[in-house]
């Protein structure tokens, strides 16, 4: 939780970068779009979670800020 300092909020630090942001929306325009793959098999992607999954492996191999995959 962000803590206040003299009536202000502390930022906290931010988990996700910019270049990450937009490498989800890029993700997700093409989901909506019907033209997104998966990447072994190559069909088309369905959901959001999806998307998101994708996006957030793209900006780890460009390397954007992203916290660890989960496992």
């Amino acid at each position: 939780m962000p803590k206040k300092i003299g009536g202000e909020i502390e930022k906290m630090p931010r988990k996700y970068s910019k270049k990450a942001q937009e490498s989800v929306e890029t993700a997700m325009h093409k989901m909506k779009q019907g033209e997104l793959k998966s990447g072994r098999s190559g069909k088309t992607v369905k959901s959001k979670e999806q998307a998101v999954a994708i996006g957030l492996s793209e900006a780890r191999k460009e390397g954007a800020k992203v916290p660890p995959k989960k496992d």
